[in-house]
């Protein structure tokens, strides 16, 4: 099945997304970071089989403001 170049560009988003998450999981503190990755991939899976853009967009949204809320949180605690 080949891909719409939207189809494309949402993936390569979601990708982008996911490693940045795995990323900032490494600054958790070490009794946390395989909790936050296990979310994160559950979170990933659990929406796998999503195939409207719309959906996606928003899913994207909210997952790059939920990282940025975590960032924040890493950064005041010093991590």
């Amino acid at each position: 099945m080949a891909l719409h170049l939207q189809d494309f560009l949402l993936r390569a988003r979601v990708l982008k997304l996911f490693r940045q998450a795995l990323r900032v999981s490494r600054r958790a503190p070490s009794d946390s970071r395989d909790e936050i990755k296990r979310i994160v991939r559950e979170e990933l899976e659990s929406n796998r089989s999503c195939r409207d853009r719309q959906r996606i967009r928003f899913l994207i949204s909210d997952g790059l403001e939920r990282l940025r809320r975590l960032d924040e949180t890493l950064d005041m605690q010093g991590n």
